[in-house]
């Protein structure tokens, strides 16, 4: 069956010459502009696979290497011949998700590098050597994806349930694309099929941007040997609180008089609100420590905490009656108005 060649650097757009951080730099803006969840296109979900399939070799130093000597050939050369070595099975390698699919509101974002690399490095999926000698499985490959959660659950941990797009070997010809010498007819050759599975992630209580959910045997491969699910966590920004470390920054308004006879008031945190007391003569900037209200640690237990800075605010419009009050105030400093400077 003749194979349309696919000029992989064309599909990239890059340069025959680039290197590996210019590839995956490109493969990255490629995804996200062209998967299915994001792109209008009615095409974007051909084009994802495309691109994913593109970076799936291109990403590899191997592949890529028999992609630039053999052209058109390449991929007839990653399979074993029957009584070759391996035990007379075939040597099989894929590595192309197709499209993510229609995730939950909570998992939209999870199509980061989801081929490429496998190994312990844990760039994306690698499948090879899935089976080899007469149908001995080995283990799939490892699966990276990314997720972005809010920081009420990073404070609190979650569980979620999502649809996962992957493809797995074939059940008809077992990944080798062959029945008999001849092209799979049920996966036309590719030896693999479109798969959609249900995943149950625990988010754990304190997890970080950037840091990684591992979920065991939810990657790529087949039942029983199927490699890892690596979700790379983003927390979104909060419209008031900002994370720092375990800490928990706040900004709190105070209006004028409330800084300057003191007053008790009603702080939020991502327990709930609590009560504060504002000593008088408080001035704007002036930061207040609640123990233990900030984020959970993930080793060693415990919490950090939650600063509250005060930020003194003023009305967007003065009545005559406070502007008398205040020119008061200002009469009452006369002789040194810039005295509480210091």
């Amino acid at each position: 069956m003749a194979v349309d060649f696919k000029d992989y650097y064309r599909i990239l757009g890059v340069d025959r010459k680039a290197d590996d951080k210019t590839v995956k730099s490109a493969y990255r803006r490629l995804a996200r502009k062209h998967h299915p969840d994001v792109a209008k296109a009615k095409d974007s979900a051909e084009r994802f696979k495309e691109i994913n399939e593109a970076y799936e070799v291109l990403s590899d130093p191997e592949k890529r290497r028999r992609y630039d000597s053999l052209g058109p050939d390449w991929q007839r050369y990653t399979q074993t011949p029957p009584g070759g070595p391996g035990g007379g099975g075939f040597r099989v390698e894929y590595g192309d998700l197709g499209g993510a699919g229609d995730f939950s509101d909570f998992f939209r974002t999870i199509f980061g590098d989801m081929t490429g690399r496998g190994g312990s490095r844990g760039e994306g999926v690698r499948l090879e050597d899935l089976f080899q000698g007469g149908g001995r499985s080995a283990r799939g490959g490892d699966v990276q994806a990314g997720i972005e959660i809010t920081l009420d659950e990073a404070f609190q941990g979650a569980r979620k349930t999502f649809a996962m797009d992957l493809e797995e070997p074939c059940p008809t010809c077992h990944g080798s694309g062959h029945v008999k010498r001849q092209p799979c007819p049920t996966c036309g050759g590719s030896g693999a099929q479109a798969v959609r599975r249900q995943v149950d992630v625990k988010i754990p209580a304190g997890v970080k941007s950037d840091q990684r959910v591992r979920v065991a045997g939810e990657g790529a491969g087949a039942a029983g040997a199927r490699g890892d699910l690596y979700l790379s966590v983003t927390v979104a920004p909060h419209p008031f609180f900002e994370r720092k470390g375990d800490d928990i920054h706040l900004a709190l308004p105070v209006t004028a008089p409330e800084a300057a006879l003191g007053t008790t008031l009603e702080v939020p945190t991502l327990r709930g609100k609590v009560s504060m007391k504002i000593p008088p003569a408080t001035s704007s900037g002036r930061t207040f420590r609640l123990p233990g209200y900030g984020m959970p640690r993930l080793k060693g237990g415990g919490a950090g905490d939650q600063l509250v800075a005060v930020k003194i605010v003023m009305p967007s419009d003065v009545t005559p009656a406070e502007r008398e009050l205040y020119e008061k105030l200002q009469a009452l400093r006369a002789d040194n108005p810039r005295a509480y400077l210091g």
